[in-house]
């Protein structure tokens, strides 16, 4: 019973310091409805500014609590600045814009904490009184563990004591109801929502400042900590307080008890948590009705069709990517193989997000899918790979056809994350299957055929399989399909007043895009002749959405344009310089500001208007 209770107070700890980061999220996208993904890097510097503050001062309780208070408001002034120079143009754009601007952000960060703190840990030397235990029930129990527990609710009581009992806390509560009338009495919106990302900003730098006890400083938490804060925020529901900390409190202590319980599915348990929530509550503990049917559908106009001109520009660039193994060398080839196939993954989540308005935080789940079901008939059934680039979208779009069936019912955020939950725990179940799929060694020697060796006959087999698929998907589009599952997502009521199955429709959809996305996977596999996990990593899944976001997702050239262009920057930085996360960093920032509706989106409107004129 001792043990229990020792892990049940471990648990709480834990708990109250991913409420803190996550009680920042939830106070910023309650207010200014931004899903702020560089939420994380907002810890990440708290914790490197905590530990530069902490180390300098001395070691008792006193000073400690001094350095983590200076924390947090140097935390909150680099919130108030970021929010002032960068994200007040994007507040009225579109979440799925909002975040990949945030990404940006979060790559710049990166590269701004490695130059001013360099690539080591950085842990904080323990005072005496940290090191302290406290004796219950015979179990010997860490003060600070005790601490933390205290912090959770005291700032929970905090919170709810501003945005109830003052008028800063009123007009931030009839904000998060209806900006356009807060504003139209006459409230200063925009230090309105300074002061309120500057508040999130503070709890986040706090939260990392509170964690260098018992772990260190690093340039891993910015990703690690987001991942588990929009878990909590979106199964608490979306702008709860409430709901924040008691989804805080659900996944610290089930995470503490999995690891002595369930250790094998400790990598995913968090994700398995959100999964199940969401399935049965779809809009977190405490959440409510999103206002909007499908989430992002009003932001983004009817996908249409090119000008003539453009086309005889996509075919004349088609032509030359059919010539391009004639003059290229190997190395550049090999590039060329890759965007192909980063075009048709790109492709493949634009089906979804843009017509069917189902955007994915998980669409590399479908990818690496594919990717081992090629693997696995050539190495496993010593099939050809003819058989291989068959069953790669088969064994995909059945997945995405099992997973569909209880995504397709969500939106919005909502969905976005249960797809990453499922990506999630495909990954952890490919990983830990060392036996069948060599866990982080991979599956080794998935080479093409004899007559598809030479890197020209595949890549002319790639461009082939890619263009054709894309086109394909195209068509559908454009078919009564197509418009089917526009009508489900622009008015779902409407369109089944009129007699369609909308869940029947999106998961169709969302069946296709999983085989296409299974397609470019088996490809991938054997381009590289190797899988790995890592094909359904979280980063795999958000490079897809920056592809789709960059080119636009009002165009069916978007994904195209966006992974063409995405790859070949990032190809051409890897090469140039060793800060190449700032520069892709501030790439992103610059396009998104420059061209809101995408690459792709931004030159038809540009194009139609100069025919107008």
């Amino acid at each position: 019973m001792s043990a229990l209770l020792v892990q049940l107070l471990t648990g709480l700890s834990g708990a109250s310091s991913l409420f803190l980061v996550a009680a920042g999220l939830t106070v910023i996208f309650g207010v200014t409805r931004v899903v702020n993904f560089s939420h994380g890097s907002l810890t990440m510097l708290g914790a490197y500014i905590g530990w530069s503050v902490l180390t300098r001062l001395p070691r008792g309780p006193e000073w400690f609590i001094l350095g983590i208070v200076l924390t947090a408001l140097i935390a909150a002034a680099l919130g108030a600045l970021l929010e002032t120079l960068l994200l007040r143009r994007i507040y009225r754009a579109p979440e799925l814009l909002q975040l990949l601007f945030t990404f940006g952000i979060v790559l710049v960060v990166q590269d701004a904490t490695l130059w001013l703190w360099g690539p080591n840990d950085l842990p904080l030397p323990r005072a005496p009184w940290l090191r302290s235990f406290v004796s219950i029930a015979g179990e010997r129990v860490p003060l600070y563990d005790l601490i933390l527990i205290a912090i959770g609710p005291l700032v929970l009581a905090a919170l709810w004591l501003l945005f109830t009992r003052t008028r800063w806390g009123t007009l931030v509560r009839a904000a998060t109801e209806d900006r356009d009338m807060v504003a139209a009495l006459g409230v200063d919106q925009k230090r309105l929502f300074t002061t309120v990302f500057a508040l999130g900003a503070g709890l986040a730098g706090m939260g990392g400042a509170l964690a260098l006890p018992d772990a260190s400083a690093n340039l891993q938490i910015d990703l690690n900590i987001i991942t588990d804060a929009f878990v909590v925020v979106v199964v608490g529901g979306l702008g709860s307080l409430p709901g924040a900390f008691l989804a805080s409190l659900l996944i610290g202590v089930l995470q503490s008890f999995g690891i002595v319980l369930l250790p094998q599915a400790t990598l995913v348990l968090v994700f398995v948590i959100m999964a199940a929530v969401l399935v049965i509550r779809p809009n977190g503990l405490l959440g409510r009705a999103q206002s909007t049917a499908r989430g992002e559908a009003h932001a983004f106009a009817l996908v249409r069709p090119a000008a003539p001109v453009l086309r005889r520009l996509g075919l004349a660039a088609l032509l030359l990517a059919a010539c391009a193994p004639l003059i290229a060398g190997p190395f550049l080839l090999s590039v060329l193989t890759e965007m192909l196939i980063a075009l048709l993954f790109a492709a493949s989540l634009h089906f979804m997000m843009g017509p069917g308005g189902m955007a994915s935080f998980g669409h590399a789940a479908w990818f690496g899918i594919g990717a081992y079901a090629a693997a696995f008939a050539v190495k496993g059934l010593a099939l050809g790979m003819g058989a291989g680039l068959l069953l790669a979208p088969l064994i995909a779009g059945l997945a995405a056809a099992l997973f569909g069936w209880f995504v397709v019912r969500l939106s919005g955020v909502y969905l976005a994350m249960l797809t990453l939950a499922f990506a999630q725990i495909v990954w952890a179940a490919l990983f830990q299957a060392v036996e069948i799929t060599g866990g982080d060694n991979g599956i080794l020697g998935v080479w093409p055929p004899p007559w598809a060796a030479d890197r020209r006959v595949f890549y002319w087999l790639t461009l082939l399989l890619c263009i054709a698929s894309a086109l394909l998907l195209r068509r559908i589009l454009y078919a009564p399909f197509g418009y089917a599952l526009r009508a489900t997502r622009d008015s779902e009521r409407r369109a089944e007043a009129i007699g369609l199955h909308a869940v029947h429709i999106r998961l169709a959809a969302f069946t296709l895009a999983g085989a296409a996305a299974g397609l470019a996977g088996g490809l991938s596999a054997f381009s590289k002749g190797s899988v790995f996990p890592n094909f359904i990593s979280i980063s795999r899944s958000v490079d897809g959405l920056l592809m789709v976001l960059l080119g636009g997702v009002q165009s069916i050239a978007g994904p195209i344009v966006g992974a063409i262009a995405y790859t070949g920057l990032f190809d051409l930085l890897l090469l140039a310089t060793d800060q190449w996360r700032a520069v892709l960093g501030l790439a992103i920032i610059t396009l998104v500001l420059a061209f809101p509706h995408g690459i792709a989106g931004s030159i038809h409107r540009l194009w139609l208007r100069g025919r107008e004129a």
